[in-house]
Parts: C-alpha cells; sequence; structure tokens
C-alpha cells in the first residue's frame, strides 16, 4: 500500500472548501476533519461525496459544518491544515460570515442543531473516558495478578486517575459545552468546579437569599452542568453585547457568575438531576425488559447512527449508565458486535471486489473497523455498495442479541472493538465477561463476514447473467 501524501489530501480538501480564504476555522474527531466556510456555495460537494478528492471517503454536512471523512489518520492532515496561518485551528469560528451561514443553517433544523451541540459537547471529553477508564482496566489487572492492594502507592495513584474522571465531569462538560455555545469555557468548567466545590455539592439545609437550594450530588451528574451552561450562553452573551467595552472585561465574568450559580443551585440543578435520573431509569427499564431486544436494536442500527452522525447522541445515556450502575451493558456492549461485523463486512466485500483500489479499501476500512472505527467502512464501503451494509446489520444484530442475553458489559469507556479489549475485563478479577465479550465479537465478524459473501456473490452473478 502506497504511503499516504496528508499534504496533498490537505491541499486538496482546502481547494475543494474554496481555498484557505474560505475556511473560517478547522479541527478534527477521530476521522473527520471538520472545516467552518464563510461561503458554503464555494465547496464542492459533488466532488467530495464522490471520491474525486484525494484521500477523502466522504463529505458529511451537519449544522454548517463541512466534515470531510479521511479515516483514522486524520490528525496528520490536519497538521498540514495547521500550517496554514489563515485558517483558525482552535476549533472556533471568529468570522462573521461563518456566523451567518451557521445560524442560516441551524434555521428549519433543530433536531439537526440539538444533535451538532451534543456531539460538539460530548465527543472533545470522550478521550478522558478513555484515558480514566482503561487505567482502571489496568488497575484491575495489577490487582488481580501482582496482588497489590487498597495501600498500594501504585494503586492510589492509577485509582485516583480512574476516579477523577467521573467525579470531575460536571467540569468538562462544563468547558467543552459552554465552548461549543460560543460562550465562554472557562467560566463553564468554573461552573462545573462550583456545582462540585465541598460546602454545595450535597450539602444539606442551606438557601440563598432565602430561597431553599436542593440538597444534590452533583459529582458525575451530566444534565445540571449542562442546563447551566446553556443558561450562562444567554447571560455571557448578552453582557457581552450590551456592557460599554471599557466594563466588559471585569463586570462580564462577574456578573455573569453571580447571575448563573444562584439560578443554577435552585433551579437548573435540581431540575437537570431529576431530568438525568429519570432518563437513567427509563433506559435502565427498557433494558431490563427485554435486554436481548434492546442490544440487538444497537447492534443492529450502530451504522445507521453513524451514518447520520447520531452515534454521538448516545453519549450522554452511556454517561448516565456509567454514573447509575457502574458500566455500560447497553450502548458501547451493543456498538462493540455493531462496529467488529461491520469490519467482517468490509474484508468480505475486500475478497470479492476485482478492482485492485476497492480491496484496498475494503481492507483497509476491515481493519479499522475490528479496531472500533467504522466510519470508513460506513462511508466507503456499507452504504455505497448496500449489501455489505445488510451484512454488518445481521452481524451486529445478532452480536447485541446475544450480549444481552447474556448479561455481557462494557466497564469502561472505550471505542468498542477488539483494541479495547482491557474495557470488557471485570474489575472483580472473574473472566466471564470478557470471555463473551471476546466471543460475542468472533461472532458477529464472522456473521458479517458469511452474510455480505453470500449476498455479494449472488450480486455478481446477476451481473453476469
Amino acid at each position: 500500500m502506497a504511503k499516504k501524501d496528508y499534504h496533498e489530501i490537505a491541499e486538496a480538501i482546502i481547494a475543494n472548501a474554496g481555498g484557505e480564504s474560505n475556511i473560517a476555522s478547522a479541527s478534527h474527531c477521530m476521522t473527520r476533519l471538520r472545516l467552518q466556510v464563510k461561503d458554503a456555495s464555494l465547496v464542492d460537494q459533488d466532488a467530495a461525496k464522490s471520491k474525486k478528492v484525494p484521500g477523502v471517503i466522504n463529505l458529511i454536512v451537519q449544522n454548517g459544518e463541512f466534515q470531510y471523512v479521511v479515516g483514522q489518520d486524520v490528525p496528520s492532515v490536519y497538521e498540514e491544515v495547521q500550517k496554514h496561518e489563515g485558517i483558525n485551528t482552535a476549533g472556533a469560528v471568529v468570522d462573521e460570515a461563518a456566523l451567518k451561514e451557521d445560524a442560516a443553517a441551524t434555521k428549519g433544523s433543530k433536531l439537526n442543531a440539538v444533535l451538532s451541540y451534543i456531539g460538539g459537547t460530548f465527543s472533545p471529553i470522550i478521550p478522558i473516558f478513555i484515558a480514566g477508564g482503561l487505567t482502571g482496566a489496568v488497575l484491575s489487572l495489577l490487582k488481580t495478578f501482582a496482588g497489590l492492594d487498597a495501600t498500594n502507592g501504585t494503586v492510589i495513584v492509577l485509582d485516583a486517575i480512574q476516579q477523577a474522571m467521573l467525579y470531575f465531569l460536571p467540569i468538562y462538560i462544563g468547558f467543552s459545552s459552554a465552548t461549543r455555545l460560543k460562550s465562554n469555557g472557562y467560566l463553564g468548567a468554573f461552573l462545573g468546579a462550583v456545582l462540585l466545590y465541598s460546602t454545595i455539592n450535597g450539602a444539606e439545609g442551606f438557601s440563598f437569599l432565602g430561597i431553599p437550594i436542593a440538597s444534590i450530588g452533583y459529582n458525575g451528574q451530566i444534565f445540571p452542568v449542562v442546563l447551566g451552561t446553556l443558561f450562562m450562553s444567554v447571560v455571557y452573551k448578552f453582557l457581552q453585547k450590551h456592557l460599554p467595552v471599557n466594563l466588559r472585561t471585569i463586570f462580564v465574568p462577574l456578573c455573569t457568575m453571580l447571575i448563573t450559580v444562584p439560578v443554577t443551585l435552585i433551579a437548573l440543578g435540581p431540575l437537570g438531576y431529576w431530568v438525568g435520573t429519570g432518563i437513567a431509569n427509563a433506559v435502565l427499564a427498557i433494558y431490563r425488559f427485554a435486554p436481548a431486544v434492546a442490544v440487538a436494536i444497537i447492534g443492529a442500527t450502530t451504522v445507521w447512527l453513524v451514518f447520520f452522525g447520531m452515534n454521538n447522541a448516545t453519549y450522554p445515556v452511556l454517561f448516565l449508565l456509567l454514573a447509575e450502575v457502574g458500566s455500560d451493558p447497553l450502548i458501547c456492549t451493543g456498538m462493540a458486535p455493531a462496529n467488529v461485523a461491520v469490519g467482517g463486512a468490509c474484508l468480505a466485500y475486500a475478497l470479492l471486489s476485482k478492482d485492485a483500489d476497492e480491496r484496498q479499501v475494503g481492507t483497509g476500512a476491515g481493519i479499522t473497523a475490528l479496531c472500533g472505527i467504522t466510519e470508513p467502512g460506513v462511508y466507503g464501503v456499507l452504504f455505497p455498495n448496500r449489501y455489505p451494509l445488510i451484512g454488518a446489520m445481521v452481524g451486529g444484530g445478532i452480536g447485541g442479541f446475544i450480549a444481552g442475553l447474556f448479561g455481557l458489559t462494557q466497564y469502561v469507556v472505550a471505542g468498542p472493538g477488539f483494541l479495547s479489549f482491557a474495557a470488557y475485563m471485570n474489575p472483580d478479577g472473574t473472566w466471564g465477561n470478557f470471555i463473551g465479550m471476546m466471543g460475542v465479537m468472533v461472532l458477529a465478524v464472522a456473521v458479517g463476514f458469511a452474510v455480505t459473501y453470500v449476498l455479494g456473490k449472488r450480486q455478481l452473478a446477476k451481473k453476469q447473467a
């Protein structure tokens, strides 16, 4: 396989997006280079979607943002984009024309705006959960095989990494949410820190100006700080707009927090807590009523969630499950067989393909999907050819059904796939869950491969007839 020229790919994408002068900002996620542009009409969408741009598998347009699907080596492409001084690579839209374009794209598509907000808020903090969660898996291995106990210094340090991941969640979300709302990310983090302060978090019997404040433990909570930062962004932008310029530096942050914190503690925090608790209870009720069916649905539909960019919308439920039950028996557990089934489908497609380029795309996408990254396979193989899509859905659905039937789970947040094997190890040292998940994923790969191969053979036979 020829080595990719990331400079060439970056230049081709910039040219496709209307040139450096048309790009307001650039950022990237695990597989996509994300661009905010000033004039959307200058972007050659047809060329990008038809794979005429070197290195680009597909182009997804969401909420005014142009997402070039490159694959898991997108950071290398992003590094080349950063070399262009005229492109803001801080991830924030600073051009007024781009802001208007973004606002116009949001109108008429409220659901799209909500999904974009959820994805933009939760995607950046996934690395924290991966690092903290897999540290917990390493800690379990050390306790099991090295015989270390809770008084050991190494255990204490690793346990701190693991526990801080979830305990300080409001701070991470506060920063990410406020940044996504084009407010002040540091004030968002400050709000999260206030909620966790020892005299606030879980405190009982106190009030503000005579108004009673509910006793709530905010550590690990999502919706209280989300609602708080939504309100904070409104206050912040209002003050930024109406206060005299020479007063903004001092009075905007001061007044923002003096208004936001009491409102959050009195009303928004309790509301967010009740909403989060209600959602968690509802999800758990569905799972407990029909676990095999619930996980099978996730397994069969994950490829569609990825295709429409809605997989990010599952993050709140995932974090709620982690906070409520200590693991995720639904979302990641269903996505694990779904992801590797994509790998099996892509490898079968590669085996059937007569074209060398198609075999290369299928093989590369299959390997990355087995590791938990499915966008190259979803956009480059499954949906353009359809029969691998069926194979992946069948493999993911069957794998999810068995995982739910046997009550398997994923203990920490990690990209569901074989590469994250440690995420399936039970902290109590038993091996049943790990062996079960490995078996489920192997089965999903086999089913995805077999169904795709059979359907592909039939399709080829029809073409030759």
